[in-house]
């Protein structure tokens, strides 16, 4: 998808790359090109980075709740939920650390393994009664789980390192999630006692935060004011604008002096012309 014209460099372009192994074989040779993706995790910096790219949301899975159908603090009487594979590679280790220690915990829901469609049908009904959700590592920094999280507004513990968010250059994710780096995280007690002294108050703050901001992070067609789809694009828009200012500050020294110049020749050529005009006329006087 063309986006600009750069004399037919790749620059011009948007491709939608979401799927982790999309264009597999074909990424070297588009590096220059704008990519939209899930994350970074199986990309080199040179052809994946936050500069030239942009992250876009997973389709959650669950259904998106109405404000008017989303528990209160007092309805959660779950503190944390968790569900999913937990053998995973790179970052993802995090997950079966953090399986041993809360597994025998009270007030937590963490279970392993590959969901079922009954399973995933009636996992909302487990995670409204959540206070707070896990979005772990896992073989890549993001997963769908962050956004059935934020759609079904409860809060969000991000424990991935090197996570890339959508939007995050317009949208304030510490207002209504909550981040903790894998090291911490590893330590035993410390998230039950990071989370158990989140108050009501704050927590109702990031909930009402999150009925907000879901809309978001929905896929619509057609598309809607405020959506998924028309996010991405502002995204875009912010993106070349931005590429194009980092073009004209790093020029700016370059392009004043070529301007000067420029304004000096346009003084120089119309009295040469006018000398020339001279010499024509000197000569048919003859």
């Amino acid at each position: 998808m063309e986006i600009g014209r750069n004399g037919g460099d790749q620059e011009g372009n948007l491709i939608m790359a979401h799927h982790l192994n999309s264009l597999l074989f074909a990424r070297t040779k588009l590096s220059s090109a704008m990519l939209l993706l899930a994350d970074f995790g199986r990309y080199p910096a040179q052809i994946a980075n936050i500069d030239k790219n942009i992250i876009a949301p997973y389709k959650h899975v669950v259904r998106r709740l109405n404000g008017s159908d989303s528990p209160s603090f007092e309805k959660r009487p779950i503190l944390v939920f968790f569900q999913g594979g937990i053998h995973r590679k790179d970052g993802g280790r995090i997950r079966q650390i953090l399986y041993d220690l809360l597994k025998d915990e009270k007030e937590v829901h963490f279970t392993f393994g590959r969901p079922s469609p009954d399973e995933i049908h009636m996992a909302p009904i487990g995670m409204t009664h959540s206070k707070f959700y896990l979005s772990i590592a896992g073989d890549t920094p993001s997963s769908n789980r962050l956004f059935d999280a934020i759609v079904s507004h409860y809060v969000p513990v991000i424990i991935s390192d090197d996570i890339e968010l959508p939007f995050e250059d317009v949208l304030d994710y510490t207002k209504f999630a909550i981040f903790v780096r894998a090291s911490d995280a590893a330590r035993k007690g410390y998230l039950m006692k990071l989370l158990r002294r989140v108050q009501r108050e704050k927590w109702t703050q990031m909930w009402e935060r999150l009925k907000q901001i879901a809309p978001h992070f929905e896929y619509q067609h057609p598309s809607q004011p405020g959506d998924v789809v028309d996010m991405i694009w502002q995204a875009v828009h912010r993106k070349v604008s931005s590429r194009h200012s980092k073009v004209h500050r790093q020029n700016r020294y370059q392009m004043s002096q070529k301007f000067l110049n420029q304004y000096k020749m346009e003084r120089v050529f119309p009295f040469s012309k006018l000398v020339a005009l001279w010499r024509i006329l000197d000569l048919l006087a003859f």
